[in-house]
């Protein structure tokens, strides 16, 4: 959208990657010479919240919200390597005798120096990673047992079969949002781990972003079918 179009975006639902609504625009923060510079998210708590513009993506009338764990992990699993590639032509230069001892020791202290920053980063990406896979777990389980108690509930004639239908369809839909969530969450860890544990493989780092690429593919077309599934099954009616 152009920036003259973005205030069509106030008041308009924000959801998440995966579909999920969780908040609306409220307002836009301009600097001087009218340039964007942060939007006002209303969250569904009711809290307001100030979001960099890089935050949210504008579709046409769609407002979607940027994971910030994935765009970070991105931009670190692109400077990582690039960091390593730099030191390691520097050290080709100092053994071919293109640049001095001085210069090569200067230029490798500020390539490690960055380095180890970005590693840090890196890590608190994976450990932010990790409490999300969790969290996403315990949802998806929470889900899994309301189809559990559906099944049972409509099994024995307490639930009819329009409103069965109508909640399993709710419940299948969130179950496979969650399952989405969670795995983008682990290829977003398994890559990070990846390019740290590459630190002297680069051909391993080229593999491990092909597969994250191919997964995310693969994932945003057909999703893996939640395991609630199988156990839904064996009570015998899911409507499926």
């Amino acid at each position: 959208m152009s920036n003259s179009n973005l205030f069509l975006s106030i008041g308009k639902p924000i959801k998440n990657e995966y579909g999920r609504v969780i908040g609306k625009v409220a307002s836009f923060a301009l600097s001087p010479n009218g340039k964007f510079d942060a939007v006002y998210v209303e969250f569904g708590d009711g809290q307001f919240s100030k979001q960099p513009m890089e935050s949210l993506r504008f579709t046409g009338a769609e407002v979607t919200f940027i994971s910030k764990i994935k765009s970070q992990a991105g931009i670190l699993c692109d400077h990582i390597p690039l960091i390593w590639r730099k030191d390691e032509a520097l050290k080709d230069l100092v053994e071919k005798k293109k640049i001095t001892p001085e210069v090569y020791q200067d230029l490798h202290n500020s390539f490690d120096n960055v380095l180890t920053q970005l590693k840090k980063e890196a890590q608190i990406i994976i450990d932010e990673s990790a409490i999300e896979i969790e969290r996403c777990q315990e949802e998806i389980t929470s889900l899994s047992y309301a189809i559990a108690n559906l099944e049972i509930e409509h099994e024995i004639g307490k639930v009819d079969d329009e409103n069965y239908k109508a909640a399993f369809a709710l419940l299948q839909e969130t179950l496979r949002r969650a399952t989405s969530e969670k795995t983008d969450y682990e290829l977003t860890k398994s890559r990070l781990s990846g390019v740290l544990l590459g630190d002297q493989n680069n051909q391993a780092i080229a593999k491990t972003n092909k597969v994250y690429a191919e997964t995310v593919n693969n994932t945003s077309t057909k999703l893996p079918e939640p395991p609630v599934v199988v156990y839904v099954k064996e009570m015998g009616k899911t409507g499926l």
